[in-house]
């Protein structure tokens, strides 16, 4: 009968989580010149990486691949049983192929090796054994060897996949720092993601302007002032301007709601001039500031809104957090 109670199945959790992270941990050890070499190809890459393997290295290698695109490195899967069949003709000199396999005796993926020869492809292996075929055969063989699987039987791939991930994950960000790729980079890989909102979202696409952006002269009152935020289509705070458009201060509802019970007599609140409680030399962000930046603001200050004014200082429009968090940006 199976043994399915508490102790039995965390035990096996958690000894599962120790063979992996060991064998993960263990491969920084092993890292030198070859590991160096390689990051050197995908970095000075003419071409793709063209990733291959099979089984459950293939899955891995799918994944890297993955990861190398999305952070710079032009890469795409080839998978090692239809490349013989054809799909050799993806890869290029111009390239770089990055092998996987545990055993470095794969045979779909030996069969590769005279082919890259050929095309002189630079071969870079992830290999449990770097003196296996395939590690010998490469121009870089890394070495992803691991003492034990997680497995109880020793059978499924579980120690060794992750450190095959793990390396490639690793050459993927080497590759990406030494590149100097930035956030900028990343956001258009990720235009349609959340992420990529946050870093190519700017002020100026979701600010409310023109006719959008509640503003008063500085000889206005308070009334015009509460009657211009409650019209406007961002409520809750109206920019004060000069002749020339520049701001000069800020008022909002909750200025008003606090001035409201600080003076008894309504009809002379009303009647103040705003440039009296208008505040002075307001929080601004300029409109290609990045939406993420305005968030962190609007967070720490506690605002709601913040004004956006130019190089000039001119008041050209208003962000408001509701429409940030709409466009998913937090």
């Amino acid at each position: 009968m199976p043994d399915l109670s508490e102790a039995a199945v965390l035990e096996s959790a958690r000894r599962t989580f120790d063979i992996e992270s060991c064998a993960i941990s263990g491969l920084a050890d092993r890292l030198g010149n070859d590991f160096v070499a390689a990051v050197r190809l995908l970095v000075e890459l003419k071409g793709h990486v063209v990733v291959t393997g099979v089984g459950k290295s293939g899955a891995v290698g799918r994944k890297i691949g993955g990861t190398l695109a999305s952070t710079g490195t032009p890469a795409v899967f080839m998978h090692a049983v239809e490349a013989v069949h054809g799909d050799l003709g993806i890869i290029t000199g111009d390239d770089v192929a990055l092998l996987l396999s545990n055993s470095g005796e794969t045979e779909e993926v030996m069969r590769l090796i005279p082919a890259l020869k050929r095309r002189r492809t630079p071969i870079i292996a992830i290999v449990g054994n770097t003196t296996s075929t395939i590690g010998q055969q490469a121009d870089v063989a890394l070495d992803a060897a691991v003492r034990e699987e997680a497995c109880p039987l020793g059978l499924a791939p579980t120690a060794s996949t992750a450190a095959q991930l793990a390396m490639g994950d690793a050459l993927a960000m080497a590759a990406m720092e030494a590149r100097g790729y930035s956030s900028d980079d990343y956001a258009e890989h990720h235009p349609a993601g959340s992420l990529g909102r946050r870093v190519m979202l700017r002020v100026c696409d979701i600010m409310h302007s023109g006719d959008s952006n509640p503003v008063v002269s500085l000889d206005a009152t308070v009334l015009d002032a509460v009657l211009t935020m409650t019209r406007a289509p961002v409520r809750g705070v109206v920019s004060i301007v000069d002749t020339s458009r520049k701001l000069k201060g800020l008022f909002t509802d909750g200025d008003f709601r606090i001035l409201m019970q600080r003076e008894p007599d309504r009809n002379a609140v009303m009647a103040m001039p705003i440039s009296r409680v208008m505040t002075l030399r307001p929080t601004t962000v300029a409109p290609d500031c990045s939406a993420a930046e305005a968030v962190r603001i609007m967070q720490d200050r506690e605002f709601d809104n913040l004004p956006v004014v130019d190089a000039d200082g001119v008041a050209v429009g208003v962000v408001d957090i509701q429409d940030i968090i709409r466009e998913g940006v937090v």
